[in-house]
């Protein structure tokens, strides 16, 4: 049940972001977590990204194209960045940025092998935590590199708790918290808890430096931080002291790191330590892993005396008791400080002596800024909604919001090289992404998960903008939009995929998002932007246009389109040549492109309501999609059909070279996905638009077929229409087998491949050799698209809500006319409204407390499950298993699990 909004604080922060008033935004969490191991890294001959800037290199290697760290904010160009070091006093390196696995590493592809959450953080970063385990042990990295390595895809992955590095509690939680008293002016507390059951040490550095922009040859002017000692507080009468790090940019000016206490500041240069990595002469004297040495190694050799660079840490050293806890403060302002004397000496604002930077004033803006989030979050949570279920609403909005990123490569300047770098290999030049050229991305980026894909992925992109227009409509827009821009798209109008391969194509759910954000936006402020629908309508013209001329074959209306974003799915790698030779004729592919001429279509009749210009463009789409629907059924005139009719179920078809045609009959979303393109026409509409009304009558007046592919209903409102791929018998047919608990129906939501294969393996041999699907509920045993994936069983958010907004859609159409067995062979009917919400509580329950106090979502981790420091801490993961629902693959892929913040918003917790 939604509810009136109140205007909040933050509410009134983004509209000034917005109409750039301040620049709320400047400033958030937009280091990556990982940019080592990246494609935009990799100047490798074969592309071997993850083998040529391993972990090892990170912490002496410097990066070309961005930077990452551990709960750390950078300005939205990436030039200044901040973020939290650690050092344990027995790790073979400092704590700088988060350890995983690569690819090669993992027995299920990569993962990250920390333990990290994402606890709050308002649209604007206005006020964000985040929460770090930090063991008192040695990191295992070597431990679990081997026992990973060891391990078969038909093993557990082999994970931090297991080496038994946090048993008997013998950790940290570090928490790191931001508030911004202005835009420009951010306060900083890092609070570090034992839990252990004696005393232990632990170094934080809260570490400052800037993006090595100067050493490839097309910008030499370098930024400077030093030691400003002038505004030195001592310790005295009680009071903690402070140093202040002066940061001096071109793009900025001067800022001041105020740091409270004494800490010792550590400074050397974000520069390659070439002698270490590769036996070279280095350029400069202090490189990136200076303070690493000097802390870890004792080498003070390692770091300037002249306490100058482009890198610098304040170093705390800390012993905490069992149970006892530590903080430290500091400020990031463009305010510069004073030093006055009160009863003793005290870091002031110059421009206003009375405010004393690290004084009370300091607490108090925290607590403001924490109370504003709070009611920021109440106005958008549902009435009624238990506390449990609003945290984890607010912790999958918090890691939405976090996985923000300064996202930047140039490739052609990637393809060509650095003056001042070497010359790359000639198999760049028509390798991986070479015909992206135009693609120059240096914006602030929703990513999936920051450590997993530190890169965006069109579709996932799309997703995440609905639970972002909750909390941020106007990010939600430009997120949209700029996909869609010249230097993303590409010249042909095809939208970039993903880093590894720019040219894969993903499904096109751009266009159902831009309309789905459109309408929310609408909804949450009460007025449309039509300016934002008109713009990006444009656009998605030239998308539309390239789908219609590369994937459909053969020019009737059955479309291609590879992989489509369901990575192995298929008996054949869709992506790749068929082993059969020919090609696939995909329902999903024919699917997605009904479902986009639909919502082109309500994109057009909306605009049309103020600009009849668009009335043409409606009805060009409204006969595409009768083309499309007619082709799925009867392919191309020759009684050829994508469903099956002695199943009743939708399949893919394989087109031999010989001609010859068959049904692969694998029941998996490819034949759910047809539910997806549905559409209501309502009376009232059509009246409005006389062009299209004509042009829509005379189309069904003169095509004999259309009538099978419109339903038509009386409604109070006038001749309701329905457009769809799929007609009444064809839905309960299909709906039979998707709310089956044997088949398709999850206790947590809908599978990804009904657990029929279990038993009943789907096999075709070709050549000699099986081509096999098996009901897989949770990690994949192959290695397609890397092993850490799966869409052969475990259920994913994106599809499953795709589905509950499809059957809301039908309702609307058939309301009491049509209801389902729910489940099926159950006798007890529901409405299509009802088996909408039913799903939709299913996916819910993942995460919330069951009645024993557990969490599907953790599985059979007992200390997540069970220990009060960890149990509600919230993991987002990529995908779940088919059949408990314990969380697979990225652990922090809020990205498009974050569309559980707009289940729990629409259709509540419970039944």
């Amino acid at each position: 049940m939604t509810k009136t909004r109140n205007l909040t604080p933050e509410d009134v922060r983004l509209e000034e972001s917005l109409s750039r008033q301040n620049h709320w935004k400047r400033w958030g969490p937009y280091l990556s977590e990982r940019q080592w191991g990246t494609v935009r890294e990799d100047y490798s001959p074969g592309g071997t990204a993850w083998d040529f800037f391993p972990h090892e290199h990170a912490r002496s290697r410097t990066y070309r194209w961005g930077e990452d760290g551990i709960a750390g904010i950078s300005d939205r160009h990436q030039l200044i960045c901040f973020a939290l070091a650690m050092w344990n006093g027995r790790d073979p390196i400092l704590k700088e940025r988060l350890f995983g696995l690569t690819g090669n590493e993992g027995n299920h592809g990569e993962d990250v092998k920390e333990y990290y959450f994402y606890l709050d953080s308002t649209p604007t970063h206005s006020y964000m935590k985040s929460l770090y385990k930090y063991a008192h042990a040695e990191f295992p990295y070597g431990q679990l590199v081997a026992e990973n390595r060891r391990r078969n895809r038909g093993d557990l992955e082999y994970e931090l708790l297991d080496t038994g590095v946090f048993n008997e509690n013998r950790y940290f939680d570090v928490v790191t918290e931001y508030a911004k008293d202005t835009a420009e002016d951010i306060l900083i507390k890092i609070t570090a808890t034992n839990h252990g059951p004696e005393e232990a040490e632990l170094s934080l550095l809260p570490t400052i430096w800037f993006r090595n922009t100067w050493a490839w040859g097309r910008d030499d002017y370098r930024p400077s931080l030093r030691s400003a000692q002038q505004f030195s507080v001592p310790k005295e009468d009680g009071l903690p002291g402070s140093a202040v790090i002066e940061v001096e940019h071109k793009t900025y000016g001067k800022r001041w790191l105020l740091c409270e206490g004494k800490p010792e500041l550590l400074f050397t240069e974000n520069e390659t330590n070439a002698k270490r990595l590769f036996g070279s002469e280095n350029h400069t004297q202090f490189v990136k892993d200076g303070i690493n040495d000097f802390v870890v190694h004792g080498n003070h050799d390692a770091v300037n005396p002249d306490q100058t660079g482009t890198k610098a840490s304040a170093l705390y050293r800390l012993r905490i008791p069992s149970g006892g806890t530590s903080s430290i403060r500091l400020r990031f302002t463009n305010q510069e400080p004073r030093v006055v004397r009160h009863s003793a000496p005290r870091l002031v604002m110059s421009s206003t002596p009375k405010t004393e930077l690290l004084g009370s004033a300091f607490d108090a803006i925290f607590s403001t800024r924490k109370n504003e989030a709070d009611a920021f979050y109440s106005e958008r949570a549902p009435e009624g909604l238990s506390e449990d279920a609003r945290n984890v609403q607010r912790q999958a909005f918090a890691g939405l919001l976090w996985s923000k990123q300064f996202y930047h490569i140039d490739v052609r300047a990637w393809l060509d090289g650095d003056p001042a770098g070497p010359t790359p290999p000639e198999s760049r030049k028509t390798g991986r992404n070479s015909e992206w050229s135009n693609l120059y991305n240096a914006d602030i980026v929703s990513m999936p998960d920051k450590w997993e894909y530190p890169w965006y992925a069109a579709w996932d992109l799309a997703f995440h903008c609905i639970p972002l227009a909750q909390v941020d409509p106007d990010f939600a827009k430009e997120q949209l939009t700029l996909l869609l821009r010249e230097w993303y798209m590409h010249p042909n109008g095809q939208l970039p995929a993903y880093e590894w391969a720019f040219g894969d194509v993903n499904p096109p759910v751009h266009a159902w998002a831009a309309w789905r954000v459109y309408k929310i936006e609408k909804r949450i402020r009460g007025k449309a932007d039509r300016d934002f629908l008109e713009s990006i309508f444009h656009k998605l013209l030239l998308n539309f246009t390239w789908w219609v001329n590369r994937k459909d074959a053969e020019g009737m209306n059955v479309f291609q389109g590879g992989f489509l974003g369901l990575d192995n799915i298929g008996i054949f790698d869709r992506s790749a040549p068929l082993p059969t030779g020919g090609h696939l004729e995909q329902s999903d592919g024919t699917s997605w492109m009904g479902m986009y001429c639909l919502n082109m279509l309500a994109i057009a009749l909306e605009l049309a309501r103020e600009n009849p210009a668009y009335e043409s463009v409606a009805s060009k789409f409204f006969e595409h999609f009768v083309h499309i629907a007619h082709a799925m059924n009867n392919r191309g005139g020759d009684g050829i059909e994508l469903w099956d009719k002695q199943d009743g179920f939708y399949y893919d078809v394989l087109h031999a070279p010989d001609g010859h045609r068959h049904y692969l009959k694998v029941r998996s979303l490819v034949g759910l996905i047809p539910l997806l393109a549905v559409e209501t026409l309502e009376q009232d509409i059509v009246d409005r638009l006389p062009g299209f009304k004509r042009r829509m009558q005379w189309f069904i007046d003169n095509h004999a077929d259309v009538r099978n592919h419109i339903q038509m209903q009386d409604s109070p409102r006038g001749t309701r229409r329905l457009l769809s791929l799929v007609n009444r018998d064809q839905i309960q047919s299909v709906l039979r087998y998707m709310l089956d608990e044997s088949e398709f129906l999850s206790p947590y939501g809908i599978r990804s491949i009904s657990k029929f294969h279990k038993d009943n393996p789907y096999v075709m041999n070709v050549r000699g050799h099986d081509h096999r699907v098996d009901y897989e509920p949770a990690e994949s045993s192959t290695g397609l698209f890397g092993g850490n994936s799966n869409w052969r069983g475990p259920i994913w958010m994106p599809i499953n809500f795709l589905l509950i907004e499809a059957l809301q859609k039908f309702h609307h159409f058939y309301g009491a006319d049509l209801n389902v067995e729910l489940p099926t062979g159950s006798g007890k009917q529901a409405s299509l409204w009802d088996a909408a919400a039913e799903i939709s509580r299913r996916l819910t329950r993942i995460f919330l407390r069951s009645a024993d106090g557990t969490r599907p979502v953790f599985g059979g981790l007992r200390q997540l499950q069970d220990d009060p420091r960890w149990r509600d801490h919230i993991y987002f993961h990529e995908y779940f298993h088919g059949d408990n629902g314990a969380g697979i693959g990225a652990s922090h892929q809020t990205g498009w699990t974050a569309l559980i913040a707009k289940l729990i918003e629409q259709s509540g917790e419970r039944a």
